[in-house]
């Protein structure tokens, strides 16, 4: 049995009466030329890797002969006797059933990986939680080095835009002030069961020790970019005042004094400018 072959998968499925749920956004991995090339992004001598949503077990297998231990985090249970069965031969995987955004992933890495010099984190995720599960993975100072994760194309291009391009959003300010983020390669709809309506692509965030950036109050700092994409349309003065309630005569004096015209808009401006509006407004 090969299970990335889609006929022999399909047997695996229906032997064990599994179908699939769209509410889980569930569209597994098979193509056997993708996995070992994200298996490869992640593997390092003597390394763990988390995995996020395991589907079938295909990157799973890759990811299991690469790498020192994986620990894969699933929360439908219906996976149980098709992942005993995919990865039978996979001694140094382990399944954790839960929900990824509900557990204590510190916890678990430091329970699971005592013995890795180096934590990774790889995943193919359903498109409708990308955002929540990134921020998440890179907002919790997890003790990782880097996350290649699978993306709907659209999501790739946004995480990974130069931050002040049209392409770019809050959450790409976010990233990059986490991370070093950078787009591997485009995987077409094909290479998954059920196909997608869209075609995806790997990007890998390679963690930083520091900010790029100098921030007083890093909550401040989100919000100012937040309020800054908002309203991508209008000029900054307005949008940021409008959502944060912030006096306009505030504001004016802080881009005054930070050298930014009061006419510009938001979604123009670079990481390093909003740092500075928003050390500017922090009081």
């Amino acid at each position: 049995m090969k299970i990335s072959n889609k006929k022999d998968l399909k047997s695996v499925l229906e032997s064990q009466g599994f179908s699939f749920k769209k509410s889980l956004g569930q569209n597994f991995l098979i193509d056997d030329t993708v996995c070992p090339r994200m298996a490869d992004a992640v593997s390092e001598k003597n390394v763990g890797v988390l995995e996020i949503g395991p589907g079938a077990g295909v990157l799973t297998a890759q990811l299991s002969a690469a790498c020192k231990k994986v620990v894969s985090v699933e929360l439908d249970t219906r996976l149980k006797p098709v992942l005993e069965q995919t990865l039978g031969g996979c001694d140094n995987v382990k399944i954790i059933w839960n929900d990824i955004l509900k557990i204590d992933l510190k916890t678990v890495l430091a329970e699971e990986f005592a013995d890795c010099d180096t934590i990774n984190i790889c995943a193919n995720l359903p498109y409708y939680i990308t955002s929540p599960v990134i921020m998440m993975l890179l907002e919790s100072r997890l003790p990782i080095n880097t996350i290649a994760v699978m993306v709907q194309k659209e999501a790739a291009d946004r995480l990974c835009a130069t931050v002040g391009s049209r392409a770019a959003g809050a959450v790409t300010v976010a990233v990059n002030y986490y991370a070093e983020a950078q787009t591997l390669f485009d995987v077409p709809r094909g290479s998954f069961m059920p196909p997608p309506n869209v075609d995806s692509a790997v990007i890998k965030l390679t963690l930083r020790d520091n900010p790029p950036v100098e921030v007083k109050d890093e909550k401040l700092f989100f919000k100012i970019v937040k309020a800054c994409f908002a309203q991508r349309r209008k000029i900054l003065l307005n949008t940021v005042c409008n959502t944060l309630g912030l006096e306009k005569e505030i504001l004016r004096n802080a881009l005054n004094e930070i050298g930014i015209s009061e006419t510009v808009r938001g979604e123009t401006l670079t990481i390093e400018q909003l740092a500075a509006l928003a050390n500017a407004l922090y009081q």
